[in-house]
């Protein structure tokens, strides 16, 4: 293996970063990374296909997907100036991170979602976390106290929770949203169709409030990435700033198009994802050594005696999953979506085989 000597003129919160941790894996079985386990649909790949040849390639697409913002506001009931689009939240995340977080706090919980935490130390932004309870949920009063302590910058509350799938009862967001005054509060709902949760109504309550959504999960279109902030227009205005002109390609613009005149498709594939899930953990119940623990979300935690044998043995059986074990209250546990029906009863039958 080649070692690599820093190159001086790369800043030092940049070296003392790891990369994004993640290292892909071929198995029949992909529940490593909370996707839709259906493709979209074939009717509708194939209106999207016939629309992308149709349009020019030679030429930039909307400055800022300007027609799919429009169209975003009108499915999300959200007026089109107060919407921001780029190819996937995690950029959001990056650019919300660069507009209240560089010079200023980032405060989060956790554990967490890993990109929260990853883009306050690469751009240097002072990074408060503060640990779930033991149920995982909000420590609402410890983030009321950093809340005070620190000068306003980026608060995120996610809902349904990362990595835990948690759901925290909406007077305690509220009431932690409440209390963050001049902050930017990021409600991250990027699986909100699986929990039944939406926070619209109180981000509409505040200037400095924002949703941040996906296409990538329950519309099952991660490969095009795409990801969307619902907000007031005068933060909106201000994020627009830090976003690339030309940033969402003609071919992206053109499928996403098609998903919103039909997204039927959505919620029979949430349905079925609910009641799997259900499934998959009623199964387990009865586990002697592994716990899989409830989630509200298109994904659960298995707590196991060993998470690293755990996962060996699931892979063995050609089904990836995603360690957690590394992270503070999560030892033992690996994260795991819910896949096919088919793919469930494989994964059932291989951790019952587990002790």
């Amino acid at each position: 293996m080649t070692i690599q000597t820093p190159v001086a003129g790369v800043r030092a919160a940049v070296r003392r970063v790891p990369a994004y941790p993640f290292i892909p894996t071929n198995e029949p079985i992909k529940l490593d990374q909370n996707e839709n386990p259906y493709d979209f649909p074939a009717e509708l790949k194939a209106e999207a296909l016939s629309r992308m040849a149709a349009r020019e390639w030679n030429r930039y697409p909307d400055l800022h997907a300007d027609e799919l913002r429009r169209r975003i506001g009108a499915f999300e009931g959200w007026p089109e100036d107060g919407v921001v689009v780029t190819p996937g939240s995690n950029v959001l995340i990056k650019l919300l991170t660069e507009l209240a977080g560089i010079g200023q706090t980032v405060l989060t919980v956790s554990p967490t979602f890993s990109v929260y935490t990853l883009e306050a130390q690469l751009l240097g932004a002072r990074l408060v976390e503060v640990p779930l309870q033991g149920d995982f949920s909000l420590p609402v009063e410890a983030l009321k106290a950093e809340l005070g302590r620190h000068e306003p910058g980026v608060l995120y509350i996610t809902q349904p929770h990362a990595p835990t799938g948690v759901v925290d009862a909406e007077a305690a967001v509220r009431e932690l949203t409440e209390a963050a005054g001049d902050w930017v509060v990021v409600l991250d709902e990027a699986y909100h169709q699986y929990s039944g949760t939406d926070y619209r109504d109180l981000v509409r309550a505040g200037e400095g409030r924002l949703s941040l959504r996906t296409f990538s999960k329950a519309w099952g279109l991660a490969g095009l990435r795409l990801g969307y902030a619902l907000t007031s227009p005068a933060l909106a205005t201000q994020l627009q700033k830090l976003v690339p002109a030309f940033n969402v390609n003609t071919l992206t613009q053109a499928a996403l198009e098609v998903a919103l005149e039909q997204p039927a498709y959505v919620q029979a594939r949430v349905q079925e994802a609910v009641q799997e899930r259900s499934r998959v953990l009623s199964a387990l119940a009865a586990h002697p050594t592994c716990q899989a623990l409830p989630s509200q979300a298109n994904f659960f935690l298995l707590r196991t005696p060993d998470a690293a044998a755990a996962y060996a043995h699931l892979r063995a059986r050609g089904i990836v999953t995603r360690r957690q074990d590394s992270f503070p209250g999560l030892s033992g546990c690996l994260r795991v979506a819910i896949g096919t029906p088919a793919e469930n009863d494989a994964l059932i039958a291989a951790v019952t085989e587990l002790r």
